[in-house]
């Protein structure tokens, strides 16, 4: 089974409506964004650029890899696949969106934390998602979400981007 949950279209506009929720709430000027490895990336980088059209204020955006930070990769039978990090700017005194693709039982977002917070201290951190999907295992929750879904666990959401993937789409499909 795969099913469509989100077209090229719908993404775009859901970016865009996650930006102007950003901007209600945080100053430009004190914003920075970071993307999770690997598709989050790409999804804060389009943030970004609505982001500082938008506002007229350049907004930073970085790159985060969490896998050395996972609280499974020394239970998973393959060694983990190791990304780029690139924050190239200050956290200190900025408010940090911390931008990932899929919010699941949390622990993506619990080494994201971890991670981040080895590039210096924010004056916070607030998370923002394209696609809330349920089933936590830790209390973490997402301050903008893109879309909220009821799945089962034994399903998988799959964000696909144009810079990854060739093109834009959010799919529901059934785990292997």
């Amino acid at each position: 089974m795969r099913k469509i949950l989100m077209t090229a279209q719908e993404m775009a506009r859901t970016l865009e409506r996650l930006a102007y929720q950003i901007l209600e709430h945080v100053d430009p000027a004190d914003l920075a964004l970071v993307g999770v490895q690997r598709r989050g990336v790409d999804l804060a980088a389009r943030l970004a650029r609505i982001l500082s059209a938008k506002s007229g204020v350049p907004v930073p955006c970085g790159e985060l890899d969490i896998n050395l930070y996972r609280d499974d990769w020394t239970t998973t039978e393959a060694a983990p696949s190791i990304n780029a990090t690139h924050i190239d700017f200050p956290l200190e005194d900025k408010i940090v969106v911390l931008v990932d693709d899929v919010l699941f039982t949390g622990r993506t977002t619990r080494a994201a934390l971890e991670a981040l917070l080895d590039f210096g201290r924010p004056r916070a951190v607030k998370l923002a998602v394209l696609v809330d999907r349920g089933h936590r295992e830790l209390p973490i929750h997402a301050d903008w979400v893109g879309k909220r879904l009821d799945t089962a666990r034994r399903e998988q959401v799959n964000v696909l981007t144009a810079e990854r993937d060739g093109e834009d789409m959010v799919l529901l499909e059934q785990a292997p």
